[in-house]
């Protein structure tokens, strides 16, 4: 029903969907870079140009909502979607120019463990929104949006973990900085992706 009834005008979803394909793209790399420091330069670059396009989504998207009279969802809904995925590149990019910028020689498991988890948020996010053009899909996405839930508490361990072993262990206080610094943006990574699938809910609520 939702479906049938939602306005021609707009490419609202084309566009969620073309920045969430961004944000698992960004993602891919960061777990690259992770695998490969050989890479880091071009990996970091890399990640700048998604987040650059992406930036360029999200503006065409605001002005969409601008230009569009009835729109799909809430007007609130669509800004607040489209921002906050923003936010998921944003990170990444951060987390990229942080390694390069500190000079960082070797990382650590815990680190890349992070980073696979960013991956693992950000596909879900993807199939999520994807499907949010069509209320029936609503069972599919809440379980989606569980799912980025418990990733999202998983990274959430995995830097606890990795703080204690950082603390515990690392005999030079300016590497243990650095590294701080770096498990702080990529968990936070997951808080926006839990953030999408909180606005997620929201939408399938408030459209039910």
């Amino acid at each position: 029903m939702f479906g049938r009834l939602m306005p021609t005008e707009g490419k609202f979803f084309d566009l969620f969907n073309e920045h969430a394909d961004l944000c698992v793209k960004g993602a891919k790399e960061m777990v690259a870079l992770m695998t490969n420091f050989d890479d880091l330069e071009i990996r970091v670059h890399a990640i700048e140009a998604i987040e650059k396009q992406a930036d360029k989504v999200t503006h065409q998207t605001i002005d969409l909502l601008h230009k569009t009279f009835i729109t799909p969802i809430d007007r609130d809904d669509i800004h607040q979607l489209i921002t906050r995925m923003d936010d998921i590149l944003d990170l990444l990019e951060d987390a990229g120019q942080t390694i390069s910028l500190y000079d960082i020689k070797a990382i650590t498991p815990e680190a890349k463990r992070l980073a696979e988890l960013c991956l693992a948020c950000a596909e879900k996010v993807s199939s999520a929104v994807r499907l949010l053009h069509n209320m029936d899909n609503s069972q599919e996405i809440l379980a989606m949006c569980a799912e980025i839930d418990r990733l999202e508490s998983d990274a959430d361990h995995v830097m606890r973990a990795a703080m204690s072993k950082l603390f515990r262990d690392e005999p030079d206080v300016r590497n243990l900085i650095k590294l701080k610094a770096i498990y702080e943006i990529l968990e936070t990574v997951t808080d926006r992706c839990e953030d999408v699938a909180n606005i997620i809910e929201g939408i399938l609520v408030e459209n039910a």
